[in-house]
């Protein structure tokens, strides 16, 4: 019995006793409030909901739908003709998709929930903890393949060429074969080619097992999020925010295992150094593989991950959409009212299986369609939404080239002091307590956004300058000490900023448009950040402090556009 319960390969269960109830024992609203009295207790719904997600009063229907103190048919036939009226779709599948959401929001959170968000936290804390990892060997590899440290960097270069196609290819891939592939094989295809990446016979073998490696990494963003999101009840929605607490925790790992291994088991410069004096960073590489790996193995044999019950509506097999939607409801120790029949009387019944089903051409479409005019136009409605969507789009690509043309290579520049060389142990131990100093940062930010005339806006403003300034502080130190203080608070407000530019971006656009404007948004974010290492690599032919000029000034100018945003979003219902 043991053993079934963590065997990966076991199907789903059907049958949950005792999880259904009728509808007539259903509160009529979740949480057993009507949408307008909510609204009076809640200062704003949370940031990341995506459309199909929108609860009601979104859609301004609340008003119109009968007051009652238990769900009714016609009661949640409203609700869901209300939503798909804003939507642009409004087939079987969007009916019975809305159904599910409601259904999942009545169960509300709980254990499965909270489960998904340690295992969905190892998506993002491996993002951060190969960016960095990365990063952090750079030297070593230049000093043992004999490449000029300028010219390592395309290493950097092929591991965000990696992510970049990565986030593309299983963002679309997830909604084909589904989300738990997916789910599982990011994180080990990361892991694989990690350990593999240990044992790279040269340097371009090296950068291309990078690249690699960062197909998987850069999936797990769009797909953890996005699995996350479909099994969280919509007023639990800032949780999704909350997942970003994991990214400066993966710095953290590698940086302090960088400290452990490189300047024990390193070459002190290029000359004489050979692979068997210079395994400091295959160490370490070894270890964030390992790592990695053992994170894989927490999702895939000690948790069972329902598929997404989404994904199941859109390949027509309803009955196991229901039944995922009955094991989260058992895993919660919860009941739920959903049942194919009610499915049935709201949605629709398919003359045929292959009506029931979504063609892969259709789910492709629907997931690009949110690049389309036809969704982008929306978002410039007005002179307002428009203006704050130009600044915000601004943020995201300046603050995307200027985050990697410091951090991707802070390493090397902490070894240079003044025009002199720090040891290896000095540049290793001050990368890892900058890491330290920089964890605080994004829990902080949860607190000052909700600060009376500070909020979102001034959170991000304040910390975006004193990230520009700092930078530009790094440059003229001379002694390694004041870079370590220059770099430790820098990582400080920077974590400030990027937690709260994650929050406020889905809030400030209006619900049936979030997923196109945060969409956009994070793709110009890692096209800015793909380039950022070749501005890195011949800008610092002439001064090895132009990437780092480069970097100051592009937070200056985000923070430029920060400050003329014209929506503050603290204490304000989402759109």
């Amino acid at each position: 019995m043991g053993l079934e319960r963590f065997s990966p390969f076991k199907k789903d269960r059907q049958n949950f006793p005792g999880v259904v109830i009728p509808l007539s024992e259903a509160p009529a609203y979740p949480n057993g409030a009507p949408s307008s009295e909510k609204e009076d207790k809640t200062d704003a719904l949370d940031a990341s909901k995506s459309l199909d997600r929108a609860p009601s009063s979104e859609t301004g229907s609340a008003g119109s739908l009968p007051e009652t103190s238990y769900l009714t048919i016609e009661l949640l036939r409203a609700e869901i003709d209300a939503e798909n009226s804003t939507s642009g779709h409004d087939s079987v599948y969007d009916r019975k998709a809305k159904v599910i959401n409601r259904a999942i929001q009545d169960i509300g959170m709980g254990k499965y929930q909270w489960k998904l968000f340690f295992l969905c936290g190892f998506g993002w804390l491996a993002d951060n903890l190969w960016l960095q990892g990365v990063a952090l060997t750079l030297t070593p590899i230049a000093y043992e393949f004999d490449i000029d440290t300028s010219w390592v960097r395309f290493s950097t270069c092929a591991l965000f060429l990696g992510l970049c196609i990565g986030a593309s290819f299983w963002g679309v891939i997830s909604d084909i074969v589904g989300r738990r592939l997916a789910f599982n094989t990011t994180l080990f295809l990361a892991g694989a080619f990690g350990l593999a990446a240990g044992g790279g016979p040269n340097w371009i073998g090296t950068s291309a097992l990078y690249a690699c490696l960062g197909l998987g990494v850069g999936g797990n963003l769009p797909v953890d999020g996005a699995l996350f999101l479909e099994f969280l009840p919509c007023v639990s929605g800032n949780m999704l925010t909350m997942l970003s607490v994991w990214w400066p925790i993966g710095q953290l790992i590698s940086s302090l295992l960088a400290w452990a291994f490189i300047p024990t088991y390193s070459c002190a410069s290029a000359e004489g150094c050979t692979k068997e004096k210079n395994m400091g960073w295959r160490y370490l590489v070894l270890t964030l593989g390992a790592i990695t790996m053992s994170m894989w193995i927490a999702r895939f044999f000690f948790f069972h991950l329902y598929e997404s019950p989404k994904f199941l509506l859109s390949r027509g097999r309803q009955e196991e959409a229901v039944a995922s939607v009955h094991g989260i409801a058992y895993e919660n120790g919860a009941k739920t009212w959903l049942t194919s029949e009610i499915l049935n009387e709201i949605g629709g019944i398919a003359e045929t299986k292959e009506e029931e089903k979504l063609a892969v051409s259709e789910i492709v479409k629907r997931f690009f369609s949110k690049f389309s005019m036809e969704r982008i136009a929306p978002l410039f409605s007005n002179k307002r939404l428009g203006y704050t969507t130009v600044l915000l789009w601004f943020c995201w690509a300046t603050i995307g080239m200027g985050y990697p043309l410091f951090n991707a290579f802070l390493p090397q520049y902490l070894s240079q002091t003044g025009g002199e060389t720090n040891s290896s142990y000095i540049t290793y131990r001050n990368y890892a307590i900058t890491s330290i100093v920089g964890v605080p940062g994004s829990i902080l930010a949860c607190y000052t956004v909700e600060i009376k005339h500070v909020g979102r806006k001034g959170t991000m403003a304040i910390s975006t300058v004193i990230t520009g300034v700092l930078l530009f502080c790094f440059t003229v130190s001379s002694t390694s000490n004041v870079q370590l203080v220059c770099s430790c608070l820098e990582a400080f407000f920077q974590n400030i900023m990027y937690g709260v530019l994650y929050a406020y971006t889905p809030e400030v656009f209006p619900a049936p448009n979030r997923g196109t404007g945060s969409g956009i948004s994070s793709c110009l974010n890692r096209i800015a950040g793909l380039c950022a290492p070749l501005v890195a690599i011949f800008a610092s032919s002439s001064n090895p402090n132009a990437p780092i000029y480069a970097s100051g000034g592009l937070m200056l100018a985000a923070f430029v556009a920060m400050v003329l945003l014209p929506i503050e979003t603290r204490g304000r219902q989402t759109l």
